[in-house]
């Protein structure tokens, strides 16, 4: 990336692109405010500028993940496999941002506009998971369940886990959707 590429005002979506690309590619923890100046051609105080420090500059990628994410759910709102789907692919094509939208001890997790925008997906979530007609007593429960359900199969293929598994396969679309529809929420069960 080549500083002339960073002209009217566009170098702070730049830098939160180049630090999802970084994570996605070597982890959270390679990610430095020096190194991603460096893979985006700008001053070492370009980022520190935008974010102030690494804490800062994870937060903004979580809340652009969060919103990327409530924006997706938001399509397949109504529809559990639909939602569920869409949670996991997103998590497949946003890897930089999926690996610290959850991680609290690299966030400002008191930041107003972190928290408005983990709710909004979490609605967008919630929409999906209603439609599973869970019942009201047994509501909170269900929706953590179907939540912990697509997350930890979003985070099990981006792991790499389920590949060359008992359980896995080479298309994950197609496992997530049997996965979801071998299971039925019900009024205080899972089976």
């Amino acid at each position: 990336m080549t500083k002339s590429a960073y002209h009217h005002g566009d170098l702070r979506a730049a830098l939160l692109r180049a630090a999802a690309e970084q994570i996605a590619q070597d982890g959270v923890d390679a990610v430095s405010l020096r190194a991603l100046a460096q893979r985006a051609g700008v001053s070492h105080a370009a980022p520190a500028h935008h974010f102030g420090n690494k804490q800062g500059l994870l937060t903004e990628l979580a809340i652009e993940g969060f919103e990327l994410l409530a924006a997706e759910l938001h399509g397949a709102a109504g529809d559990f496999r639909a939602v569920a789907l869409a949670y996991i692919g997103f998590a497949r094509r946003n890897p930089g941002h999926f690996d610290v939208m959850f991680r609290r001890d690299l966030l400002c997790v008191d930041d107003d506009r972190l928290i408005a925008a983990r709710r909004r997906s979490g609605a967008e979530l919630r929409s999906g998971i209603a439609e599973l007609g869970i019942d009201q007593e047994d509501h909170r429960a269900g929706q953590l369940a179907a939540w912990s359900l697509v997350h930890g199969f979003a985070h099990l293929w981006r792991e790499g886990a389920l590949v060359g598994s008992d359980l896995g396969g080479d298309d994950p679309e197609a496992l997530a959707l049997a996965m979801v529809s071998a299971v039925r929420f019900e009024s205080g069960t899972a089976d």
